[in-house]
């Protein structure tokens, strides 16, 4: 049985395993139907819908007053 003749470090099989054929690929996105926003798939939206349905109510946004 063949065996290796020195140790491979880390870097080296870490480099080759992730060299430029074996890259992860981009995370899905997908529209929310209710606001339009780009979210992960199986997640609850930011608007609080999932799946078509209001599952937690929607996240108040902060407005800041302008002073003059």
């Amino acid at each position: 049985m063949a065996t290796p003749k020195k140790k491979i470090s880390k870097s080296r099989r870490n480099m080759r395993r992730f060299a430029a054929g074996n890259k992860l690929a981009a995370p899905t996105i997908v529209t929310c139907p209710a606001c339009s926003e780009p979210t992960r798939p199986h997640r609850v939206c930011a608007c609080g819908n999932y799946a078509g349905k209001m599952v937690k109510a929607p996240k108040a946004k902060k407005t800041e007053l302008a002073s003059n």
